[in-house]
């Protein structure tokens, strides 16, 4: 947990106020010179810090990383009612304009790829590529399942003045996400972190995330993505997340083992896929600095000195 903890990233923090919006923190790790630019962006009731802290250091040796916690989240922008995807992807644009980054990749994470996705429809301009991990279109698909997502609006009103809610929500929701091979101590921590977070967020961003569906226009994405797959997930099922690769065009797929929690149960392994998933979508290789403009053709991105990136 110290590879990438508070006191480790301290250095890299800084406040951003949004008028109109509130305050977050933001950790700005630089990478190499005129670097291309990643957002990462994590799972529902999960903390930057809990989904990340395992890769930031191995995508900063080529990249620009810029990690937040999500509205409601951690150090995130006060949430609004009702919770929105929406909203968490306006959020994150105009974060990003006022770090001055004109373009980036975001690296969704569950919910967090869902954003991505909404940040590719919405603000198209500031969307250079797409990399989505543990994701899918949509989570649920029966009428009945998506049923159940309306009552947990309800379920979070009746129980938020309960003393102790917030700590045994988190005890339920990480029994259910993280992986059941997490060592004690990974998985003590994980939970710490995700208590940072109010249950009352935490279902709000549930049903957020059951209500998402991109099926009808992400076939439309015109800028290089990739999937990495989390092939033994039990939360978001491999092949949904399989679905969602063939569904996009030209899509570079990275596949491992590891479930929902393997940021946390195989951090190293994840690494070394999101690496391998950016530089499909950038155009990098063997550590090469990319900048410049490019164009995809056949799934691949084709360079004449990078995929049309601004640094700041």
């Amino acid at each position: 947990m110290d590879q990438w903890s508070v006191t480790a990233s301290a250095r890299f923090a800084r406040t951003v106020d949004l008028p109109g919006r509130g305050r977050t923190v933001v950790w700005d790790h630089p990478g190499p010179r005129r670097a291309a630019t990643l957002v990462l962006l994590h799972g529902v009731t999960l903390t930057a810090e809990l989904n990340w802290f395992g890769v930031v250091a191995t995508l900063r040796r080529r990249y620009r990383v810029v990690t937040l916690d999500l509205p409601g989240h951690g150090d995130g922008l006060p949430c609004r009612r009702p919770f929105t995807l929406e909203d968490c992807a306006d959020d994150i644009a105009a974060t990003a304009g006022a770090l001055g980054i004109d373009r980036f990749i975001p690296v969704g994470y569950s919910m967090g790829g869902f954003v991505a996705q909404l940040l590719w429809r919405r603000h198209p301009h500031r969307v250079a590529g797409l990399v989505l991990c543990a994701t899918a279109r949509t989570v649920w698909d029966s009428a009945l399942e998506q049923g159940v997502s309306f009552v947990l609006p309800s379920v979070a009103h009746a129980i938020r003045w309960l003393p102790g809610a917030d700590r045994l929500g988190a005890d339920v929701l990480g029994s259910s996400l993280l992986d059941r091979d997490s060592d004690r101590v990974a998985r003590e921590w994980a939970l710490a972190q995700m208590r940072r977070t109010s249950l009352y967020t935490a279902l709000a961003a549930m049903q957020a995330s059951c209500g998402f569906a991109s099926h009808r226009w992400i076939g439309l994405v015109d800028v290089p993505n990739a999937v990495v797959v989390t092939g033994d997930d039990r939360i978001v099922p491999a092949r949904r997340q399989r679905d969602l690769a063939r569904a996009m065009p030209g899509c570079a797929v990275h596949e491992i083992a590891g479930g929902h929690g393997v940021f946390l149960s195989s951090p190293g392994v994840l690494a070394d896929a999101l690496l391998r998933a950016c530089d499909s979508v950038a155009g990098s290789v063997a550590g090469a600095v990319v900048r410049g403009s490019g164009r995809v053709a056949d799934g691949q991105v084709q360079t004449d000195a990078g995929p049309g990136l601004t640094a700041s």
